[in-house]
């Protein structure tokens, strides 16, 4: 790739996990290394049972579908990533890849892939994600499947272990190997733990290395051998054997003799998870009627994960993800029924179901893109009106699947919200060029947030044209002042501020008053670093990096940010299973102290760093868009 492509490719991977979670220099080493990969409709990217994959993609635009026997078991839209299943465990692809439309991926090479894999935040991604990978199970199932990383490591244990003493021959314990279902030997060192001979020490130290078999075991095997008791969860150790390197862990009962040997295959093979059960049903819903049935499981998936520990960044993401594949499929439907509408277009979401950051309270905004050789032509007018009448249909199923659009009518559903990209690109233009321009900042911070659902192959040029904010230094100020502006209440009680009126009297409101002011200093500080679509942690990394935002702050506002997500989630989920609709609306007597505490010394710090800002502002400090 040339310089350019592979700055585009760094940024592009920056707004994606597990690379998110990267230094800015890591990433531009991937980025740099990566070539991008281009693939017709229908073409094969590795099929099922074939050699090892060798590397690490990403797709960039279009669609990759994941199949085995013929059945298709999901469907990968932009930023997501696969072949990690293969590369990592030295097994053979469970499954093929194709491309479903026009498709491009950045593809990685595998030493360069295991390094950011090895990487701690690339072994909790490698973790969660290859027990969230498809296997024939979610097809064949009629149930919600069980998480594998949440269950007890014993339950998985295929066999008895095979275990000897130190004194015992190496061909011997190769005999045991063999004769048990497993490709390790436990060797019981008494006072000093364990060994462990696999048969990679086997072919390595033995046949390559030219050690006698009459050697004694404890010339080829490893030691001490790391082990998990029977009671640990999968998933954690899934996530050691990634950290350390190693393929086999002896499992212990409570009085720590060895009940069994877990590999990694065990737990690569046996993922299954609720949410991509969902998730792959949702994309392969045959009507809008089954599709309204199975989006009654949402808010009890979310239920689940959170039982499961999964922490609210995970959950958010993950309902997001099936929100997306319920939008696609009615607008599928939809499309069917008109056989289609005559224009290339996407779906964008907006808000945090563009960020993945949604939860059942969250609303589901939207705006739609046109893309026309002939837009701005005479047939403007009958364009938007043919797309008009689709997404009407399609809010309209949303709507009957339980998902809340807009109460403002920002959905795609409304004229001003669907348009051509040319009429895109010069509304965001007149915007930052004037910001006093009435509801110009409001539409600024609604739509910088957007992310293609429907139609991601033709890339993000309504969030590309907001790169060009920080040669807008006045627009720069007023969504400073604008990020500033959330002020809450009077009232307190113990520290905290409280709703006075309207629905909520006496409730603390962790939306708008904790979250959005961190949405906004986040929003802000990346559009003046050139960042637009990311996450909210992405774009306090970017402000970090770039200076907009001081290294400290960023990382307040990003452990702010996840305390009041958790507290979300925790707060919702107790809702939904008290069957009331969900909200952000908390009551503090509900809370214990030791919260309260947290809570406090969270909106303390946000609200430290709205006074920086505002006082940077005011002297026109380098760095803050002034």
């Amino acid at each position: 790739m040339t310089p350019e492509e592979a700055r585009e490719a760094a940024r592009f991977l920056r707004a994606h996990p597990p690379f998110d979670a990267l230094g800015a220099d890591d990433v531009e080493r991937v980025a740099a290394c990566a070539a991008l990969e281009s693939y017709s409709t229908g073409d094969v990217v590795f099929a099922e049972g074939t050699d090892t994959v060798e590397h690490l993609r990403v797709v960039r635009t279009g669609a990759v579908e994941l199949a085995t026997r013929g059945r298709v078991l999901d469907v990968l839209a932009e930023g997501e990533v696969f072949g990690h299943g293969s590369l990592l465990s030295g097994l053979p692809p469970a499954f093929s890849a194709r491309a479903v439309e026009n498709t491009l991926c950045y593809r990685i090479a595998g030493d360069e892939a295991r390094v950011v894999l090895s990487a701690p935040d690339g072994v909790r991604f490698v973790a969660r994600s290859l027990l969230e990978e498809p296997t024939e199970l979610h097809m064949l199932a009629r149930e919600p499947a069980v998480n594998t990383a949440d269950q007890p490591v014993g339950s998985l244990i295929r066999g008895e272990a095979a275990v000897c003493g130190p004194g015992t021959t190496i061909r011997e314990a190769a005999m045991l190997m063999g004769a048990g279902p497993g490709t390790a030997v436990v060797v019981d060192l008494g006072s000093e733990g364990f060994g462990i001979l696999t048969d990679r020490d086997v072919r390595t130290r033995v046949v390559a290395g030219g050690l006698s078999g009459d050697a004694p075991v404890t010339a080829a095997m490893s030691a001490p051998a790391y082990t998990a008791t029977s009671d640990r969860r999968a998933g954690d150790v899934l996530a050691e054997m990634f950290e350390r390197g190693i393929r086999h862990f002896p499992v212990l009962s409570s009085t720590g003799s060895v009940v069994g040997v877990v590999e990694d295959v065990d737990l690569v093979a046996l993922r299954t998870r609720t949410s991509f059960y969902l998730r792959q049903r949702l994309a392969t819903a045959r009507s809008d009627e089954e599709l309204v049935t199975m989006s009654r499981e949402l808010r009890p998936m979310v239920i689940s994960l959170y039982d499961a520990g999964v922490a609210a960044a995970n959950v958010m993401a993950v309902y997001a993800v099936c929100v997306d594949a319920l939008t696609r499929r009615l607008l599928k439907h939809a499309l069917d029924r008109r056989d289609g509408v005559g224009v290339e277009f996407a779906w964008l979401a907006l808000g945090s179901q563009a960020r993945r950051e949604a939860l059942p309270s969250s609303d589901v905004d939207s705006a739609i893109v046109w893309f026309d050789a002939a837009e701005g032509g005479g047939d403007e007018d009958q364009t938007r009106a043919a797309l008009l009448d689709l997404t009407r249909e399609v809010t309209g199923g949303l709507r009957a699947c339980g998902l809340r659009m807009d109460e403002n009518g920002v959905n795609a559903d409304a004229a001003p919200f669907v348009r051509s990209v040319s009429s895109w690109q010069s509304v965001a233009q007149s915007w930052m060029a004037d910001p006093t321009q009435e509801k110009a900042l409001i539409l600024t911070s609604v739509i910088v947030d957007n992310r293609p659902v429907w139609g991601v192959h033709k890339g993000t040029p309504v969030a590309d044209i907001f790169r060009l904010a920080a040669s807008y230094p006045r627009l720069l100020r007023m969504l400073a002042r604008f990020a500033l502006s959330h002020r809450p209440s009077t009232r307190r009680f113990r520290g905290l501020v409280l709703e006075q009126g309207g629905e909520h009297p006496g409730k603390l409101d962790l939306k708008h008053g904790g979250l959005v002011p961190i949405l906004d200093l986040a929003r802000w500080g990346a559009m003046a670093a050139g960042v637009t679509s990311a996450t909210t942690p992405e774009r306090l990394r970017a402000a970090g990096e770039a200076g907009t935002l001081a290294p400290e702050d960023t990382h307040t506002l990003r452990d702010a940010f996840e305390l009041i997500n958790n507290l979300r989630l925790e707060h919702q989920v107790r809702q939904l299973r008290s069957g009331h609709q969900p909200n952000d609306f908390v009551d503090p007597d509900e809370l214990s102290p030791l919260m309260r505490m947290q809570l406090r010394q969270a909106f303390r710090a946000v609200a430290a760093i709205q006074k920086r800002v505002a006082s940077e502002l005011d002297t026109g400090a380098r760095g803050r868009g002034g």
